[in-house]
């Protein structure tokens, strides 16, 4: 589809809702959610449609844990309910505090939460061999009558105990796509694919029905940018800028990086699967699939990186080098290379 030249995609991490050395208390998360609004509020405010996805993986454990303390009294639910518990949840939050900032801004637009279904396919590989962990910690014991009697794979993780692994399917599809962008297109700010999405695969007679698995949430952010037609794609998370050699003491922060070079940093093993992998991977993803920029940075920097001085910016190999800002969503400047440029806004 077209893409439109004042459409992003926001997809927040954990910490832009829950802090490490939080409880995790419904006012906690609000008062998170809150400031992480008042950073979107200023990108609307500057002219930007905005999307916005996240992730949910504190809230969805939590949830677990419950199913797991209650199971006794009431029936446990599957992950795929559990998944779409936690997007009502965090979509409430951030209905509710974006639909409060965009009032405070004098902004007449609303807010809206679609629960969404991912597309899976059955056979994928990951469904083999399960590797991401949920939900609580468990004993020995414990574990070993939850994959008796709930066919559960399980894993010893260090000292603390046993948890629950499922697999971690490739995102397909969005079922609700057609709804997510004529939403967008009615001017509605979108809060949709939270935690990746419920994972779903399609049966013969065009049906879904969901599945035990997680969903990276930045490889689902990135199908959700590329589905309604944006040009940035703006990941969050709790670091400024990817390193290089993280942790050793030529470790360094990476400013700019085109798909070529994302690529081959990717296959020298420089960002790992469980942490900046997925994330580098989505940026390359929606860059070679037409966008013009993704910028993986930290919540506060979120401004910045889209006016192109914070953050590190993935761009086409063909994208122009300048340290200039070369466009703002009210107007274009800068250079033009093959149709394609490094955007960013001016503020």
């Amino acid at each position: 589809m077209s893409r439109q030249s004042k459409r992003v995609v926001v997809a927040l991490g954990g910490n832009a809702i829950l802090q490490s050395h939080q409880r995790g208390t419904a006012a906690e998360q609000q008062a998170n959610v809150a400031a992480t609004a008042a950073q979107i509020g200023e990108l609307i405010e500057a002219g930007w449609e905005v999307i916005v996805t996240h992730g949910n993986g504190p809230q969805v454990g939590n949830i677990l844990i419950q199913n797991e303390e209650a199971a006794g009294i009431v029936p446990p639910m599957p992950l795929d309910v559990c998944g779409a518990q936690s997007q009502g949840l965090l979509g409430y939050f951030l209905q509710q505090a974006l639909g409060n900032q965009l009032r405070v801004r004098g902004i007449p637009r609303q807010v809206a939460t679609v629960i969404s279904q991912v597309v899976v396919a059955a056979d994928d590989p990951a469904f083999m061999s399960p590797t991401k962990p949920i939900g609580p910690f468990f004993t020995r014991e414990r574990a070993e009558r939850l994959k008796a009697e709930r066919g559960y794979m399980m894993v010893e993780v260090g000292p603390r105990g046993w948890r629950r692994v499922v697999a971690s399917p490739d995102p397909k599809a969005i079922v609700e796509r057609d709804t997510i962008l004529g939403l967008v297109q009615a001017g509605v700010v979108v809060v949709a694919v939270g935690g990746g999405g419920v994972p779903v695969t399609a049966d013969p007679e065009g049906g879904y029905r969901g599945v035990e698995a997680v969903i990276d949430k930045d490889l689902a952010g990135q199908r959700l940018a590329r589905d309604v037609g944006a040009t940035h794609f703006l990941i969050l998370t709790d670091v400024e800028r990817v390193m290089l050699d993280y942790g050793r003491p030529s470790q360094r922060p990476v400013d700019r990086l085109t798909v070529r070079e994302a690529r081959e940093h990717l296959a020298a093993g420089q960002f790992p699967p469980g942490s900046m992998g997925p994330k580098v991977e989505a940026a390359v993803r929606f860059v070679e699939a037409g966008g013009d920029l993704c910028a993986i940075t930290s919540l506060h920097q979120a401004v910045d990186a889209l006016r192109g001085t914070a953050g590190t910016r993935v761009v086409p190999d063909n994208a122009p080098v300048d340290s200039r800002p070369p466009c703002s969503p009210r107007g274009t400047t800068g250079h033009q290379n093959s149709g394609r440029r490094e955007t960013a806004f001016s503020g």
